[in-house]
């Protein structure tokens, strides 16, 4: 089993920065991705970003060039730096675990608001 904990969500105008973090715990050696998705009011959960345990990464379009996934493998924690956030970027960020068997662990998400 796998654990995953969000934090660093909150309210910004638009523009502005923020850092989202995603803490495993647990069997975290099975994982081989971890990654960053997010759902709006009245949407499907979308891919944001996600990175593989050899560095691979793969970013939604939307968020090229103003997001970026990176990892800390010595405090088991996975961050998104998020940046020029724009209002369009409001949802609940979820961090997902995914094994080399394919089983996913998500997190209970953290809400992201962008004023404008």
């Amino acid at each position: 089993q796998v654990q995953l904990v969000e934090s660093g969500g909150g309210l910004v105008q638009a523009g502005g920065s923020l850092r989202l973090s995603c803490a495993a715990s647990g069997s975290i050696f099975s994982i081989n991705v971890m990654g960053w998705y997010r759902q709006a009011p009245g949407k499907q959960r979308e891919l944001v970003a996600t990175k593989t345990n050899s560095g691979m990464t793969n970013y939604a379009d939307s968020v090229k060039g103003r997001f970026g996934i990176s990892r800390d493998n010595a405090k088991n924690t996975v961050y998104l730096q998020m940046n020029s956030l724009k209002p369009e970027d409001t949802a609940n960020y979820y961090c997902r675990g995914v094994t080399a068997s394919g089983i996913s662990y998500w997190g209970r998400g953290t809400l992201v608001t962008v004023s404008s």
